[in-house]
């Protein structure tokens, strides 16, 4: 909702006293839910933020809070929202916060007030089985669908993807075949009442899933599907549509955006947990990706829909062929831009703007032919009911419009768009997004909810690089109730050589040796490259006396586990394990840095923010996503009152460069020190404790 002063600047403001009111109320409802908790205790920094919270939800105004690791952010924002009476929808970026609240925080919340209220979480589409894929491959047979080579439910394309720290992982529960894989997820589909995928007891592969789930662009929609009186994903919606507090993933809520607000019910606040990702995920799901996957998938579900011979079995054909020639054409420019008047030197698309221009050709062809299908058809002597060759056909042109639509988008992209190629040369993607998303935001949601933007590590410049600087926000830093500068250290390798000279990567692995051998093992060491990580494992393993655990030997979960089972062990890992990772007590003594985490200057999208950005592109673009990424990898350390340990940065450059005091501001107050005695001193007195 806007406030009133942006409906009418001559309008009165709005009573000061209803907004402390709901501030003391919140407070007071705080402190009977923590009371709850083993320890009862009251956080100073938790009460201020749920107090700005419930003022926050009463004026209208939005709010970013930074609120520290140890804060509680969120029961501070949860408890005001559940008073509120608003209709509230949490945004979260990682499913394990998602979890969080909906079996711990919410429960703990309306045992404490002793008042019901009703909560619900909602996933994108594709997590739910489909009855009616279920249906289908039940009754056609299995073999008949593994000539598709995927469909949108399995992932990417979907419009709804996920961030839940997927690691490909396969449990021993796990089916050994394909065959064996969908035969075990159709009689799951009997017993499950969720059909929620994680509630699995194991990690299907993404094709046995997706020969039993649909995207959002394949879904005809419950009135127009067989089995849509009975979808689990339409029994979600409407728990979420009558739920006060709805807790969703962040990229869902960017596919409610781009949607044009039809994937989430209607609602009047919305809070983004984690909110350092707000403006990546916006700028991913405000886009569009076109892979050569889609047209295979699309080819494989027209194929039975069009006559098997002839001008339309051709015609099906050239869609897989139209799609693996974009492919081609793009595979030696992965990491690059496409179809930009700007690039150095000139590159001429127009081969692909043409390609690109035929395929939707090929397409509308494609769809005019299925809109033909006869029900009693070639599919009737493959088995199956009239109703279900009618899903298919009508989820096919579903998935023929969408596609359609993202190449025209591509084709007439704006100044504010970038289109470039993600991937590997055997995977391409021909991805779209917009340079800036604050205009986007600005325009479709701020206007029309109260938000609030919380994270232990707020970006610089967020208010402005969100869009949220022409409307009434209010900012708040709460800070931890973490003691920092008693029970941790910031170290910084002032006396190392530069990382461009030739005796860099040995002069930082021998610095990394002494810092673990100080330590005692216990340490996380974060590199912002594979590479840098690998070698650094690979030289230092074989001297240490402590077991070296490496990113990509197990699935992240299970490298967490072990290492926090093993005290002494070490843990070398590169940018995923930079936020989101959460190992209190001894196990994690020691968090090494191998150097600033600047972007890549060969990005394609942050070129393009860089060329707008002019002049000051390192200010704007670069140096605030290294602070935030700095932050996130500095804050793995402390995560309980009784941690204590080191943050240790290998990158003279945060002693040295004059945009020092931007990074070191956003980092919690640590003592700072560039001795390595020192070092080794603090790590004597912390594990002694």
């Amino acid at each position: 909702m806007e406030t009133d002063w942006d409906e009418d600047p001559d309008a009165p403001a709005l009573d000061s006293g209803a907004a402390r009111q709901a501030g003391d109320d919140a407070v007071e409802a705080l402190a009977k839910v923590t009371a709850g908790l083993a320890n009862g205790e009251q956080r100073p920094e938790q009460q201020e933020m749920c107090r700005a919270v419930g003022e926050a939800l009463v004026t209208g105004t939005h709010l970013v809070v930074q609120a520290g690791t140890g804060t509680g952010k969120s029961l501070a924002y949860l408890v005001p929202a559940v008073l509120s009476g608003h209709k509230v929808v949490v945004a979260t970026a990682t499913k394990a916060l998602q979890d969080q609240l909906a079996e711990k925080d919410l429960p703990l919340i309306e045992r404490g007030l002793g008042r019901a209220f009703s909560y619900a979480v909602l996933k994108g589409r594709s997590n739910y089985i489909c009855r009616q894929r279920v249906a289908e491959v039940g009754n056609g047979g299995i073999q008949p669908e593994l000539g598709a080579e995927g469909t949108e439910g399995a992932g990417g394309a979907s419009g709804e993807t996920e961030s839940s720290e997927p690691d490909g992982s396969r449990t021993e529960n796990a089916p050994a075949g394909l065959v064996d894989e969908v035969r075990t997820l159709l009689a799951w589909s009997d017993s499950t009442t969720s059909g929620d995928r994680a509630d699995l007891s194991f990690e299907p592969s993404g094709r046995a899933w997706g020969m039993v789930s649909v995207g959002p662009r394949e879904c005809p929609g419950a009135f127009n599907c067989p089995s849509g009186s009975r979808c689990f994903a339409e029994a979600a919606r409407d728990r979420a549509a009558a739920a006060d507090v709805v807790v969703v993933n962040t990229h869902l809520y960017g596919a409610h955006l781009a949607s044009g607000q039809v994937v989430l019910p209607d609602h009047d606040v919305v809070v983004f947990d984690e909110t350092h990702e707000l403006e990546e995920v916006m700028t991913s799901s405000l886009g569009v990706e076109v892979t050569p996957g889609r047209f295979r998938a699309l080819a494989a579900s027209a194929r039975s829909l069009v006559r098997d011979e002839g001008a339309e079995a051709d015609l099906v054909a050239s869609l897989s062929t139209v799609g693996d020639q974009i492919g081609a054409l793009l595979a030696d420019r992965v990491g690059t831009r496409v179809m930009h008047d700007d690039a150095q030197p000139p590159v001429d698309d127009s081969e692909l703007a043409e390609l690109l221009g035929r395929a939707a050709g090929i397409i509308g062809r494609v769809t005019d032919a299925i809109r033909r299908y006869d029900l009693q058809g070639s599919l009737l002597a493959e088995g199956g009911s009239d109703a279900d060759k009618g899903a298919r056909k009508t989820r096919a042109i579903g998935a023929a419009t969408h596609l359609t639509d993202d190449l025209h988008r591509l084709i007439a992209r704006g100044d504010g768009d970038v289109a470039w190629v993600d991937g590997t040369r055997r995977n391409v993607r021909l991805r779209l997004s917009p340079i800036d998303v604050g205009p986007v935001l600005s325009g479709v949601l701020w206007g029309g909810v109260t938000a609030v933007l919380t994270s232990a590590t707020v970006p610089p410049r967020l208010v402005e690089r969100v869009g949220l600087e022409r409307f009434e926000t209010s900012q708040l830093d709460v800070g931890s109730p973490f003691d920092y500068r008693a029970h941790a250290l910031l170290y910084v390798a002032r006396h190392l050589p530069d990382r461009r000279a030739p005796q860099a990567e040995a002069a930082l692995q021998a610095e990394l040796a002494l810092l673990i051998e100080a330590a005692g093992g216990r340490t996380l060491a974060l590199f912002t490259s594979r590479r840098a990580t690998e070698e650094a494992a690979a030289a230092l393993a074989p001297d240490l006396p402590y077991t070296v655990l490496l990113q990509g030997e197990l699935p992240k979960g299970r490298l967490l586990e072990e290492f926090a089972a093993d005290e002494t062990s070490c843990l070398f890992a590169t940018l995923g394990f930079w936020q989101g990772v959460d190992i209190p007590g001894r196990a994690l003594s020691l968090v090494t840095l191998d150097r600033l985490p600047f972007p890549r200057p060969d990005d394609p999208l942050l070129q393009a923010r860089r060329a707008r950005a002019g002049s000051r592109a390192f200010q704007l673009v670069d140096l605030p996503r290294a602070a935030t990424l700095l932050a996130q990898g500095a804050g793995r350390l402390i995560r309980t009152a009784e941690d204590r340990g080191v943050v240790a940065v290998l990158d003279p450059r945060l002693a040295t460069a004059s945009y020092r005091d931007v990074l070191l501001s956003t980092l919690p107050p640590m003592r700072r020190t560039v001795e390595m005695g020192e070092v080794a001193e603090f790590l004597r007195a912390a594990l002694a404790r």
